[in-house]
């Protein structure tokens, strides 16, 4: 599903209106439920591949367009891709680094196809999923600034090449992470004539700050220039620290 520039700022004007009218509510988690859907070793492609759910894609399109169809039925707004785990850096793990673009692209036109086929008297909204990896620039090191904006940028790519309606960086530690990835988005989105929303998650551990040591103020500031749908936290913590 293609779409371009005017299409993602139509889309933008479309969800803040809609967002100063009423609560637009996401879907679930994705993981947990696919593993409530009892995949095999078969649906991921081998028993290599089992747990990485990003494989679904690929090897059992119809068990990932049910989970959005679920969703869709029970009155979501938006539906994220299944691409949580799926930067090439993680995908690596598996040996399948390469594969990231694809994959996403895949997860990306499977949500697509859910809303179309469900979604017939309100608009949905596709998210592309991309959660923040395994390599925290400030925590753990092993990864660079420029190789995470890269890794970003073939991640964005393959979720807005499949029909993404928006970006969101979910579940993210680390500030220096988080500017490198909306570099690499910012990349893709030339690249691709897009202009698709971006939207930012961030996880506040209960002593009060992110993983790397930023607490809320700090992050705001720091990423505040950016022109970002939202900013907002997940659930680590439980909605009362929240």
């Amino acid at each position: 599903m293609a779409i371009n520039r005017q299409e993602d700022i139509k889309n933008k004007a479309l969800l803040k209106q809609l967002l100063q009218e009423r609560i637009l509510a996401t879907d679930g988690s994705t993981g947990t439920a696919l593993e409530w859907m009892n995949p095999t070793d078969e649906d991921f492609g081998g028993e290599e591949f089992s747990g990485c759910n990003e494989m679904l894609n690929v090897h059992a399109p119809d068990m990932v367009v049910q989970l959005h169809r679920l969703y869709i039925e029970a009155g979501s707004d938006l539906i994220f891709t299944n691409t949580f785990n799926g930067s090439p850096t993680v995908l690596a793990e598996y040996g399948i680094a390469e594969r990231s673009r694809e994959i996403a692209c895949k997860s990306a036109q499977l949500a697509n196809r859910a809303v179309a086929e469900y979604a017939l008297d309100k608009r949905v909204f596709v998210t592309g999923s991309m959660g923040p990896g395994t390599k925290p620039i400030t925590v753990t090191g092993g990864i660079t600034f420029d190789e995470v904006v890269e890794v970003y940028r073939i991640y964005a790519s393959g979720l807005l090449e499949g029909g993404a309606d928006i970006l969101l960086l979910e579940t993210t530690q680390d500030t220096l992470n988080l500017k490198a990835a909306l570099f690499g988005i910012e990349t893709a989105q030339k690249d691709l004539d897009r202009e698709a929303p971006v939207s930012v998650s961030v996880t506040i551990e209960p002593n009060g700050t992110m993983l790397a040591g930023q607490n809320i103020e700090a992050l705001y500031h720091s990423i505040c220039h950016f022109d970002l749908l939202s900013i907002g936290l997940n659930c680590a913590t439980g909605p009362a620290a929240m």
